[in-house]
């Protein structure tokens, strides 16, 4: 079986490895789709300051194989994958911050989802990481539940409320959910934040009221002007460039939010005046990853046609071609999100 890792110098490498080994608890899945993350082009190009260097989280595909203990599942079925999974007892778990649980991050798929056969470990089975996919929903569409899902975990995380003003800083794939979803959940004016035309209009086409290109405009002017001079109520940020989140805390309004939501690389650093941020009370809120609540909101969604996911895909690339996948999907031309298939 085929496997993708990261390679030397901003590449992949496809690896020609045994199929794993099926435990007791265990099950094995054929892959067929996998969406590429912002975090997966992350741990390509940059930084990764989170500790899993896998690829592919993502996966939807079929079971072929299971332990004997497994019970609920059977050979065929088709199953969308959490590679992540908390404890759902300790500390943490029990304040619902299920992404900080010290066994959420060690919790992973056996080698990883941009494979064409993928073990789930039991770890994972018996905490519900495995989730049956009604007949409607296609195995691209459940490569986008994982990142919908961390995308309703930010915007439930902000409390959102019927009418605020919203600008999303970088509309790549992430940013182009978080706008879909502003727009479900009675956003007022929704504001897109870019320097890539085509991701701008991409935006206007899906739900933003303004798209602004900061290579030409400056972004906190149009939205302040736009704003009887107030700024947003929320400003998302969907990128880990730390110009952006400099730029957000411009954008929103005294008492405002920041939702924290891209990438940032390990190491970076910002030079910025607190006492601004305390003294007009503005909110930065972090957003990692998502929860088994979260999963089921946007399966929810998908499967009810309230939010149709299909148009973000642009790109489809087959698995021996993972390093042209990843180039696509960062290069960002003309590409929104890069599904890889097997």
């Amino acid at each position: 079986m085929k496997a993708v890792f990261v390679g030397e110098a901003n590449s992949v490498s496809v690896k020609d490895l045994p199929t794993p080994e099926i435990g007791d608890g265990d099950v094995l899945v054929k892959m067929h789709a996998c969406g590429l993350c912002g975090s997966d082009l992350e741990k390509v190009y940059g930084h990764y300051g989170v500790v899993s260097m896998r690829l592919g989280h993502e996966p939807a595909g079929e079971i072929v194989g299971l332990g004997k203990n497994v019970k609920d599942l059977k050979v065929g079925d088709r199953v969308f994958v959490h590679h992540h999974v908390p404890c759902y007892s300790c500390h943490y778990c029990k304040h619902e911050d299920y992404t900080m649980c010290a066994q959420y991050q060690k919790s992973n798929l056996e080698p990883c989802g941009l494979a064409e056969v993928f073990l789930v470990p039991e770890w994972n089975v018996s905490r519900g990481g495995i989730i049956k996919l009604p007949g409607s929903v296609s195995f691209e569409e459940a490569a986008m539940i994982e990142p919908l899902a961390c995308c309703i975990r930010a915007i439930n995380k902000s409390e959102m409320k019927k009418g605020d003003d919203v600008a999303v800083v970088g509309v790549g794939p992430a940013g182009i959910m978080h706008v879909i979803l502003a727009r479900i959940f009675g956003a007022g004016r929704i504001f897109a934040i870019d320097i890539n035309d085509f991701r701008l209009d991409f935006a206007k086409r899906l739900g933003a009221n303004v798209s602004i290109n900061t290579a030409r405009d400056h972004a906190s002017k149009i939205v302040k002007d736009s704003t009887e001079n107030r700024g947003v109520d929320i400003a998302i940020i969907a990128t880990g460039n730390t110009k952006a989140f400099l730029e957000s805390l411009e954008l929103v309004r005294s008492g405002g939010k920041v939702v924290m939501f891209g990438v940032p690389s390990k190491g970076s650093n910002v030079t910025l005046d607190v006492s601004r941020i305390f003294s007009n009370e503005i909110k930065l809120i972090p957003s990692l990853a998502a929860s088994e609540k979260e999963t089921n909101q946007a399966l929810e969604l998908i499967t009810s046609r309230k939010l149709d996911i299909k148009p973000i895909i642009t790109h489809r690339f087959s698995l021996e071609r993972a390093q042209d996948a990843i180039k696509c999907a960062y290069e960002a031309k003309d590409a929104m999100k890069v599904v890889v298939t097997s």
